[in-house]
């Protein structure tokens, strides 16, 4: 693989969502990431995580034998770092916890990521994106004025707060521990990343400028001019218009009433000026207004599904998107001048490689068979 993290080795226990993500974050920066499975695979790990799973190969081990614990452990002696997302204490219950892999390797890097954390009184408790984001104040501040709660996918605390906090810190601790000689463990809670994502929302709050209603103030919908709105063919495009010369550019392109729209940031007029635009967006198809707005600096952008991004002329023009195996997907990210990332690798089934990640940790043929002959490891 190339990449700037060329040349380090992890270790992924496998997992769903979020771990996997890590996992992807860390291969398509160019880690050799090596994915532990279970013999047999996961089934429910494997639906929809084509894309999450590309980029590494997969080796298959029996984690609650002791055979494969050796194998893991013996696998830790030439890894920079490790992660899973087990529930706490899972991993010690196995043996393969951060004290006994450390032993091995006391450079090691130990990632651990749960939905609460490593402690407190939730830590053992089973929960999911939702409940993470409920408890970190995010999820409290998303949805329309007079509406519930609207949950944004899983992708605040599952990718952005697990995930992806989950690689930067395996990333922050990898660079100090080039430094220092030493590994250490990372407790990476998604609740706590969510509420990191919150950062500026806390701030505002601090400072009195965020309300705890939803739909009122001018990024949750609240601002006419901060908004998704229907088009005539039933599309839908965006408008961001918040500093002044740009919503007077939305004004002259959308030829919008100065008695109406004139006044910007009187949110008591809000809810009249978002009636009137939502009927003044009615009066075209949404390629019309692609049309009229569309590379301006009103910042807008039609809102597209997922069949339709990729074709967009400047995703396109970017290759923002490859196609892997015959499956469309997002090109590595961020892009860099001097260690550019290679082009994807499909998502390779669970065992694939066992053979070769063995013999690559030192493992002699006869090893390797003894393992494979036991149901330690297998092969497929």
């Amino acid at each position: 693989m190339s990449g700037p993290l060329a040349g380090l080795r992890i270790i992924e226990l496998s997992g769903i969502g979020p771990g996997p993500f890590c996992g992807m974050m860390l291969a398509d920066m160019g880690a050799e990431v090596i994915r532990v499975d279970r013999p047999g695979g996961n089934p429910v790990a494997e639906i929809g995580h084509d894309v999450l799973f590309r980029n590494r190969r997969s080796i298959a081990l029996n984690l609650k034998s002791p055979e494969g614990v050796s194998a893991l452990l013996k696998l830790c002696e030439s890894a920079d770092g490790l992660f899973e997302g087990f529930r706490p204490g899972v991993t010690e219950r196995l043996g393969i916890g951060p004290d006994a892999c450390m032993a091995r390797n006391e450079k090691l890097v130990y990632g651990r990521m749960t939905g609460w954390g490593q402690t407190g009184p939730l830590a053992s408790a089973a929960g999911h994106d939702i409940n993470y984001i409920a408890l970190s104040g995010a999820l409290h501040a998303m949805g329309r004025k007079g509406d519930k709660p609207v949950p944004p996918l899983n992708l605040v605390g599952d990718f952005g707060g697990g995930g992806m906090m989950l690689a930067f810190g395996m990333v922050c601790a990898l660079l100090e521990s080039s430094r220092s000689g030493k590994g250490q463990v990372i407790d990476c809670a998604m609740v706590e990343g969510a509420a990191a994502l919150m950062a500026m929302f806390y701030g505002l709050q601090g400072r009195g400028m965020f309300s705890n209603g939803r739909g009122g103030h001018m990024l949750d919908t609240g601002a006419h001019f901060y908004e998704v709105y229907e088009t005539a063919d039933g599309g839908y495009i965006s408008v961001g218009s918040i500093e002044p010369q740009f919503y007077a550019l939305l004004l002259e392109k959308a030829e919008l009433d100065p008695a109406v729209f004139g006044v910007q940031m009187n949110p008591a007029q809000w809810p009249d000026q978002k009636q009137a635009l939502e009927r003044v967006f009615m009066q075209k198809t949404r390629a019309q207004w692609c049309e009229i707005m569309e590379g301006t600096d009103i910042c807008f952008a039609p809102v597209l599904d997922l069949e339709e991004a990729p074709a967009h002329a400047h995703n396109q023009a970017r290759q923002s998107f490859v196609s892997v195996d015959g499956m469309t997907q997002h090109a590595p990210t961020p892009r860099f001048s001097r260690t550019a990332s290679a082009t994807p690798q499909p998502a390779r089934k669970p065992g694939t490689d066992t053979r070769a990640v063995l013999s690559d940790a030192g493992f002699s043929e006869a090893d390797i068979e003894a393992l494979l002959s036991s149901g330690a490891a297998s092969q497929l």
